[in-house]
């Protein structure tokens, strides 16, 4: 568990409850109650939460990034998660799902490797979507391309109306395929 921060007026540093239930706003219910949680040590390593039992991993919002950004993946998404935040080449032919269903605004559009806003570069702000990655780059040609092609992703709005599907079930409604919104 977390220790409350000491210093006065200071914001007190979430539970693992708290952190646990923020990972699972990034899935549908029934991914998210059987993912493994994790979440970011203050040196970078990765903390597990929770152990799960179905082959996806979610880590909960980033206080630090402008808006909301929860996100799960599956085991092939994490391979290019790696690759990415360690500047290599995904795997090939390892086609990855990641959920955002609470959105995202965690990322320039221009620089990937951007850690905050600034006047130069275009930061993506989306709402509730899904990502696909590390398709053959055939598979990403009539959609925006990332500023480095090694990292294409194909993201597919969903909607804040699309969850749950009207039926009662737990799945996702696609609303329509969409780049990146600034």
């Amino acid at each position: 568990m977390h220790h409350a921060a000491t210093t006065e007026g200071a914001k007190a540093a979430p539970t693992d409850d708290e952190l646990i239930a923020s990972a699972m706003k990034a899935a549908p219910k029934k991914v998210a109650e059987n993912a493994t949680i994790v979440v970011p040590d203050p040196k970078g390593a990765m903390r597990t939460l929770r152990k799960g039992s179905n082959g996806f991993t979610c880590m909960p919002d980033n206080p630090e990034t402008p808006g909301p950004d929860p996100m799960c993946w599956d085991k092939n998404a994490g391979e290019w998660i790696d690759a990415y935040l360690n500047h290599k080449t995904p795997p090939a032919g390892k086609v990855g799902l990641m959920y955002m269903l609470s959105g995202g605004t965690d990322a320039s559009n221009t620089d990937p490797y951007a850690a905050k806003p600034t006047a130069a570069n275009h930061w993506i702000k989306t709402g509730p979507h899904i990502m696909i990655v590390g398709a053959d780059a055939g598979f990403y040609d009539s959609y925006p391309k990332s500023a480095d092609p090694r990292y294409q992703e194909s993201l597919c709005d969903v909607g804040r109306d699309a969850l749950p599907a009207s039926d009662g079930t737990d799945s996702l409604r696609p609303v329509g395929q969409e780049g990146y919104e600034g």
